[in-house]
């Protein structure tokens, strides 16, 4: 660890002193985001080695003019292995986009080989059926693998809730919440509500959406919004933690917590 050096007369805008860290070297901003860039090309042939069907299901949604906004590779394994060492089986993602992230939970799942299911909610139809065409190609049963649903979120998620009470459908040890950023919350509140005892539930974006709309910095997005990490650390359903990321898509993070 590098030491720290607590500037006395400097404190960020919420009263607490700031963390000065020396680094062994210096970089700018944008250094530091190429560097980051280069790890990840650097780490993914090593770590992920067979995601030829993940490759192919980037490209299909390149060519289908889907916006490039999906996991990295990097986050898709590490979400894959969260699955398999939290010892899910049933998987729910807020925002399929072309399915990427979908196809890593249900390979996870079928690496645990205890059964299970990755339900995914989209609200775009061409998404759904090109997210569907790319889950299968990649071998994954539909919808007995995964299942992508079709509406909005907020409309979706009451009738999972009504299906889990009447016995109908399983809770779920997983929650991925990667869709608008704006809804953070309400998704955060749903994804407990429908989860287990020790079910994770993993915001992607986090970061971003503070910066964004101005909960940390001058942001570039006026809307007002409800900070979610003010209302997860003020809900005693969870304990929870707010990790930053750097890499090949930018300096980002995710919030994650462990439904109690």
């Amino acid at each position: 660890m590098h030491p720290k050096i607590l500037g006395t007369s400097s404190q960020s805008k919420f009263g607490q002193p700031k963390a000065v860290t020396r680094l062994p070297f210096t970089m700018s901003d944008k250094t530091v985001l190429d560097f980051a860039a280069e790890v990840d090309s650097y780490a993914e042939p090593h770590l992920l080695p067979n995601s030829q069907d993940l490759k192919d299901t980037l490209n299909a949604s390149n060519s289908h003019a889907i916006p490039q906004i999906a996991v990295s590779p990097a986050q898709g394994k590490f979400l894959s292995l969260l699955t398999r060492l939290s010892g899910t089986r049933n998987v729910l993602e807020i925002g399929t986009l072309g399915g990427y992230s979908t196809i890593c939970f249900a390979k996870a799942l079928r690496q645990r080989g205890q059964g299970g299911k990755v339900t995914s909610i989209e609200i775009l139809k061409d998404r759904q059926e090109l997210a569907i065409q790319n889950i299968r190609n990649a071998g994954i049963s539909v919808p007995d693998e995964a299942e992508v649903l079709l509406g909005s979120a907020l409309d979706v998620l009451p009738q999972l809730e009504a299906e889990i009470e009447q016995g109908q459908r399983p809770r779920f040890d997983f929650v991925l919440i990667d869709a608008d950023w704006e809804n953070h919350w309400p998704y955060f509140d749903y994804g407990v509500r429908l989860s287990n005892k020790g079910s994770i539930v993993y915001v992607d974006n986090a970061v971003g959406a503070m910066r964004r709309f101005g909960i940390v910095g001058p942001g570039t997005d006026k809307k007002e919004v409800v900070s979610l990490v003010d209302k997860v650390g003020a809900d005693s359903r969870v304990d929870a933690s707010l990790m930053q990321t750097v890499g090949a898509k930018g300096h980002d993070g995710f919030l994650m917590a462990l439904v109690l």
